[in-house]
């Protein structure tokens, strides 16, 4: 193809998306698919686990909690090393953790051991989001960015939705071994089709500057069905949520997103997070063994836990369409609003089925679409080269505090508080991350991607910046 003088980032961010970028786009919603996955085995597997080696519910949340504080060391850790290494080998890595710790579970003989390799896989699940909305929100356009990490962020309860369905099938024909056997197979299946169709980003190229750093935007380029560059363009001064990163931003790494300009974004996007995700870990770990305490079998628990990944794939699919019309930043407090109601609904629900399957929904479409929403939000409000960072940075504290969130349902439980008010105080998670989101200076989209040297010649016309 014929070289070009212009900015790649703003010829992704201004073009329309090519059939190359598309495909991206999907392999970051089947690996999020597979960490939807991967998280909820413990939960489609808690049944079996229980009675198998006769442990209590206070045990039995300790051990539902592990990968996620796998997840919250992973995220954090792995964030700052994606901006740094880039995006598609920190994805590559956090493959191959996860294949391994899904196969050793299966090995496990002891709640000490299976906790141990859930730490283990966590840390590669916590390690891929961050690098995924990254991914999603580089490798899209300006106009479809939002819609892009939306749709990245679904293909979490899109792989509770198939995985459980297959789980179900699993359980009843095998132990629950059978499902930490076909996640690890799944991501083993993985690694080549993130190999194959997962270039470099493109933005994360141009800022960090790598070694032959134009030979690599090139390659990527051309992959993605763009014309090459006969140079990389000028670095640039970049303020808060503008894509890009550069000296203005603080510089790649966890310690970027500490600086003054993104002090009050890390605080409030982090506890936005961190809050709503104690109600939603509460659902999505605790419904197979409250259906099964309802005297239902493990395959019908399955199935409710099945429709609420359903429900949750619809909330966010409609949230990430609404973004093209509508604020982002409004779009999300609604669902985190809707979601503290329905967390509180599903304590009252009656001992039927098709009545459970409905609230769990019905909660699955509010609690995920506030999720979806979350990361849409930290896509936007951190630059490139802090992006990884600070999305980890609010999934590790997140998970991390969300690990406590179904050891604080069991410890309730165990205490003889009933579903209905155990529901109640896990719901409250959501509202206060309403609040703390409300506060949260969220940028307009931005349609640029790049800083171009015409618009950096314009900014120094203005005196926005030095030379």
């Amino acid at each position: 193809m014929q070289q070009g003088n212009t900015d790649p980032r703003d010829t992704l961010a201004l073009s329309p998306m090519t059939p190359a970028q598309v495909r991206v786009i999907a392999v970051t919603i089947g690996l999020c698919a597979l960490d939807g996955f991967d998280v909820l085995a413990i939960s489609f597997a808690s049944p079996g686990i229980a009675h198998e080696w006769g442990i209590n519910r206070a045990a039995l949340g300790v051990v539902l909690s592990m990968e996620l504080l796998g997840m919250g060391i992973g995220a954090i850790l792995v964030g700052g090393i994606a901006d740094r290494i880039g995006r598609r080998r920190t994805v590559l890595g956090c493959l191959l953790v996860m294949t391994f710790g899904m196969a050793m579970a299966i090995t496990a003989r002891s709640v000490m051991a299976l906790s141990a390799w859930r730490v283990i896989t966590g840390l590669g699940i916590g390690g891929m989001l961050a690098a995924l909305t990254a991914i999603a929100s580089e490798f899209a356009n300006g106009r479809r960015r939002d819609l892009c990490v939306a749709l990245m962020s679904i293909g979490y309860p899109l792989g509770a939705i198939v995985g459980g369905s297959i789980a179900a099938h699993l359980l009843v024909r095998s132990d629950w071994r059978s499902v930490f056997e076909f996640g690890a197979l799944l991501s083993g299946l993985l690694l080549p089709v993130v190999f194959r169709w997962v270039p470099e980003s493109v933005v994360w190229l141009c800022q960090r500057r790598p070694e032959r750093a134009l030979e690599r935007v090139n390659a990527s380029l051309a992959r993605l069905g763009y014309p090459t560059e006969a140079a990389l363009p000028p670095m640039a001064f970049r303020a808060a949520g503008v894509d890009g990163g550069g000296a203005g931003s603080g510089g790649a790494g966890s310690g970027g997103i500490f600086q003054p300009a993104l002090l009050a974004t890390t605080l409030f996007g982090t506890l936005a997070y961190a809050l709503h995700v104690t109600a939603f870990y509460f659902i999505l770990k605790w419904i197979p063994k409250i259906v099964v305490d309802m005297g239902f079998v493990a395959s019908s628990a399955a199935g409710v836990l099945v429709w609420a990944n359903v429900g949750g794939a619809t909330g966010g699919a409609l949230l990430g369409l609404l973004t093209l019309r509508f604020g982002l930043k409004r779009l999300t407090l609604l669902w985190l609003l809707a979601s503290a109601v329905m967390v509180a609904l599903f304590g009252h629900t009656r001992a039927d089925l098709t009545q459970l399957s409905l609230v769990c929904a019905l909660t699955g479409f509010c609690t995920n679409g506030g999720i979806v929403g979350l990361y849409a939000i930290l896509a936007r409000v951190y630059p490139a080269d802090t992006r990884a960072a600070g999305t980890g940075f609010a999934i590790g504290v997140g998970r991390g505090g969300a690990m406590l969130a179904p050891v604080i349902a069991g410890y309730l439980f165990q205490a003889g508080w009933g579903l209905a008010a155990v529901a109640q105080t896990m719901g409250t998670g959501s509202l206060l991350a309403a609040l703390a989101l409300a506060l949260l200076r969220v940028p307009a989209r931005r349609l640029a991607a790049g800083d171009g040297a015409t618009r950096r010649g314009n900014e120094l016309k203005r005196g926005s910046i030095r030379a």
